[in-house]
């Protein structure tokens, strides 16, 4: 596992197919893992797989925009509900606000990056590709409605799965004296 961990590299080009769904439960369960102060379970992940769903998506991101932009020119408009067929499937991954009076929203966001970071590595380590992208809606509030999210939660990422279409190309691996100092 530690190599997996040491040579994982992002994929941004991926095609069908997707992670089997007991591929899928594999890399949920490592994402469960997840350190998670308390145990409050903070995290959520909603899974868009097929066309039509992709589809859905595709149209929660465009409303989504229009309502931060109404002037959003067609091309872009297109363009966005384009976006999750970048890969044929897309899990949006959520820390939700448990408002525990001990555990700021910052550490359930840290967590739920935790696990999106244990699934990316069991897709690596199952042989599928993965991108794990943010951008503008990620953070825009008029994505939680569609998705059925309460305000105070968090999107921590849209998680682009798939098969790589190109060959993975290794990474430089950086040295480790370059960002450890000891104390």
């Amino acid at each position: 596992m530690i190599n997996s961990i040491i040579n994982r590299v992002s994929c941004g080009r991926l095609e069908a197919p997707a992670p089997s769904r007991n591929h899928l439960e594999l890399m949920l369960k490592a994402a469960l893992r997840a350190p998670d102060h308390k145990g409050l379970k903070p995290w959520q992940y909603i899974v868009f797989e097929g066309e039509e769903a992709l589809d859905r998506f595709g149209s929660y991101m465009l409303q989504a925009a229009l309502k931060d932009d109404p002037d959003l020119d067609v091309e872009k408009q297109e363009k966005l509900k384009k976006k999750p067929h970048r890969a044929p499937m897309v899990v949006v991954a959520v820390a939700k606000a448990k408002n525990h009076p001990k555990v700021p929203h910052v550490e359930e966001i840290l967590s739920a990056g935790a696990g999106v970071q244990n699934l990316i590595l069991g897709a690596f380590d199952l042989g599928y590709g993965a991108y794990w992208r943010t951008g503008s809606l990620a953070f825009n509030d008029y994505m939680k409605e569609p998705l059925g999210l309460d305000f105070e939660d968090t999107i921590v990422g849209f998680i682009y799965l798939g098969t790589p279409s190109t060959e993975l190309k290794a990474k430089p691996i950086p040295e480790v004296e370059d960002f450890v100092r000891w104390g």
